[in-house]
């Protein structure tokens, strides 16, 4: 009689295999829809990660490009001082101005040798 009671024939197997049915039934649909709320979220984060990637390279870009442009400007400020001085050291060599006494041989031997000339 356990056959009967508990087998594929008792009438309330039949309820049970509809309810174990339905609570697979169920759990697919829940699998289901938290499978699609993970891909969903999933495509989300990395939309969002491409756009914050993209918006660093732009604005690491940004700063390159602007640092470059001080740094030229700053490089042709000092090559303007720098060519400045050095004409303006050339133009005291030609004239026995510059800052070295080689730079003034002629008027220091001019000065020294002066009283010897006119003898």
């Amino acid at each position: 009689m356990a056959t009967e009671k508990y087998g594929a024939g008792a009438p309330g197997s039949v309820e049970a295999l509809k309810r174990v049915k339905a609570t697979e039934t169920e759990w697919d649909a829940r699998l289901s829809a938290a499978r699609q709320d993970t891909e969903t979220t999933l495509q989300r984060r990395r939309a969002e990660a491409e756009a914050a990637v993209k918006a660093a390279q732009l604005e690491a870009d940004r700063q390159r490009t602007e640092r470059v442009e001080r740094a030229r400007a700053e490089t042709s400020t000092e090559a303007e001082a720098i060519v400045t001085e050095g004409r303006t050291a050339a133009g005291q060599a030609a004239r026995g101005e510059g800052r070295r006494p080689v730079d003034k041989k002629d008027a220091i031997l001019s000065v020294v040798l002066g009283s010897f000339g006119k003898d």
